[in-house]
């Protein structure tokens, strides 16, 4: 069994749509990032490189590369499931949190635990997602910014 820890934060700005979990989310801010900026995935992303000794996104998707320019998460987590899978690996569970003052997220949170479902090929009930706020302290409590932060637990099926 391999634990793996993810965090991630990006800047809210104006232009840009808000992706979390792979869910366009209604507000008035998006992310700003090289990708779609999608916090949620990103984290899970992270903790899954981090359970299997792996580098973090940033070396595996840079962004010095153009190819993945407003790219969408979700495609990437596909990539690091095939990685997952080479090195035979297998994801036991996943629980996240998404840091953010605003929107109210709670209306999204099944379609995003879908997509990830969906994409990782695990039942639903494997992936936990939460939101909170921080009580309107600090700079996500201004609303300048959302971060999420993920726990992953794999097994090795490959001994």
């Amino acid at each position: 069994m391999r634990v793996g820890i993810g965090y991630d934060v990006h800047r809210l700005v104006e232009g840009r749509p808000l992706v979390l979990g792979g869910v366009r989310v209604p507000f008035r801010f998006g992310l700003e990032g090289h990708s779609d900026a999608d916090v949620l995935v990103h984290a899970i992303m992270d903790a899954l490189l981090g359970a299997m000794g792996e580098k973090d996104i940033g070396y595996h998707f840079p962004d010095s590369d153009e190819r993945f320019r407003n790219f969408p998460s979700l495609s990437l987590l596909t990539e690091i499931k095939k990685l997952m899978e080479k090195k035979g690996y297998r994801l036991v569970n996943i629980d996240s949190i998404i840091i953010a003052e605003q929107p109210k997220l709670s209306p999204y949170i099944p379609a995003m635990i879908e997509n990830l479902a969906r994409v990782l090929n695990i039942a639903g009930e494997l992936i936990n997602v939460k939101a909170t706020t921080t009580e309107k302290l600090d700079s996500f409590g201004r609303g300048e910014g959302m971060a999420a932060e993920a726990v992953v637990l794999l097994r090795k099926i490959n001994s």
